[in-house]
């Protein structure tokens, strides 16, 4: 059964990403988060869920645009998940997260309706390229709508020609350093911890070389913030989080 929002949304055609929803399903705390991180750094909504159930309450209260779905779930599986969702709207795009590889379970996951199938460890670049390309294929959102100018406060950086400015002044940076910065900026006012950084910014997985982190902050503050009211904090024993200067 469609959802009537839904169908008016695809009756547009394109909407933009901050208006694309993204379900994420997974019973491993630290991976859901990853995997969340990564979807809200594309620019969409997220919704997590660590169980099966979860996942279908969510979907009914705000369906979906794509599902990210792990096989291996305490109470139902992938498998049952996804026929429950397909119950919803039979055309919500799913991905399966899976550690099973063999060719058997990839060929249930197909049959019972999945889009596409990703296997554990996985690249989580991949991962949000694969989610994307759902969304292309059921035309509900073009990377052509995509805005490549981020703003926050007087900071602003283009995705495209690599320009950053901060109150009109350009700001010169490296290639770490413009990422680094992207990944902040993506992520305004929400305070993110050295794991997530390293893993976006360096692809290392938990419990890398946390020390670059803090190095490269500090190579940022020197260019962002000197002489300035500071954008960049750090919340001790988290991480740090870049907001608007309180100063005009």
């Amino acid at each position: 059964m469609s959802n009537p929002t839904q169908s008016a949304k695809n009756a547009d055609k394109t909407v933009k990403a901050s208006d694309v929803t993204v379900l994420v399903v997974d019973d491993e705390p630290n991976l859901l988060e990853l995997v969340a991180s990564a979807v809200r750094y594309e620019g969409f909504n997220v919704i997590t869920s660590l169980n099966g159930r979860g996942a279908i309450a969510a979907a009914r209260q705000n369906r979906p645009d794509v599902v990210i779905l792990d096989v291996m779930l305490p109470d139902l599986s992938g498998f049952e998940v996804l026929r429950k969702l397909h119950e919803i709207d039979e055309a919500i795009p799913v991905i399966f997260l899976t550690a099973r590889d063999a060719v058997e379970d990839r060929i249930a996951g197909i049959t019972v309706g999945a889009d596409d199938y990703v296997t554990k460890p996985f690249n989580i670049e991949e991962l949000m390229a694969r989610v994307r390309g759902l969304l292309r294929r059921s035309r509900q959102w073009s990377e052509e709508e995509h805005d490549p100018s981020i703003t926050v406060g007087d900071l602003t950086l283009n995705e495209e020609s690599y320009e950053v400015s901060r109150g009109g002044d350009e700001i010169k940076l490296t290639a770490t350093e413009f990422e680094l910065l992207r990944f902040l900026m993506r992520n305004a006012k929400k305070v993110m911890s050295k794991a997530q950084i390293l893993d976006h910014v360096w692809h290392y997985d938990f419990g890398g070389e946390v020390n670059v982190v803090e190095l490269y902050i500090s190579y940022l503050r020197k260019k962002i913030d000197a002489g300035r009211e500071p954008m960049i904090h750090t919340v001790r024993g988290v991480g740090y989080v870049l907001k608007p200067a309180t100063a005009a």
